[in-house]
């Protein structure tokens, strides 16, 4: 099973894939950490973020899971970029949620309020809709517990099991 999991900054996308990776053994991969391990982009001290060029991550990601049948790929970028995957799912959050996740993290409040408009339009779910399809793009809502958007995500699969992890 080859997915995908992306969503705007502040969705969960990190603690669900690392999640549901670790329940259905999944290998899994983070957009930030093979951009960081790849050398790809450059550090904007300015909006204090890594700049990472698409066709690069791309690149990258692919050749990570070249040969791979069971992976879980993360990251909000990763909605812009067509890879090999079974199924794309995109996280969304109530915007005003998102907010206060955002302003816990301390997001400083241009790259906040840029965010909170994004998840408002659905930017990653319009881009992965474009380059995966009706077919292969899942929408989750990840207003509660992790716990409780697994399950949903499970049901999708058609993998209606216990979780052993939660």
């Amino acid at each position: 099973m080859r997915l995908l999991i992306t969503g705007t900054p502040g969705t969960g996308k990190t603690t669900i894939a690392r999640a549901l990776a670790k329940e259905l053994k999944l290998k899994y991969f983070n957009e930030m950490e093979v951009s960081v391990k790849q050398n790809i982009g450059h550090w904007d001290t300015v909006e204090n973020e890594l700049v990472v060029p698409l066709p690069k991550l791309k690149k990258a990601l692919e050749k990570q899971v070249k040969g791979l049948k069971n992976y879980v790929i993360e990251g909000h970028m990763v909605c812009e970029i067509k890879l090999p995957v079974d199924l794309a799912i995109v996280l969304q959050v109530h915007p005003e949620l998102l907010e206060q996740r955002l302003e816990y993290k301390q997001y400083k409040m241009e790259k906040l309020l840029d965010n909170v408009f994004c998840e408002g339009i659905e930017y990653c779910k319009k881009h992965a809709l474009r380059k995966y399809g009706t077919k292969k793009v899942v929408c989750v809502q990840n207003n509660n517990s992790i716990k409780e958007t697994l399950g949903k995500i499970l049901l999708v699969l058609g993998k209606q099991k216990l979780l052993k992890s939660f």
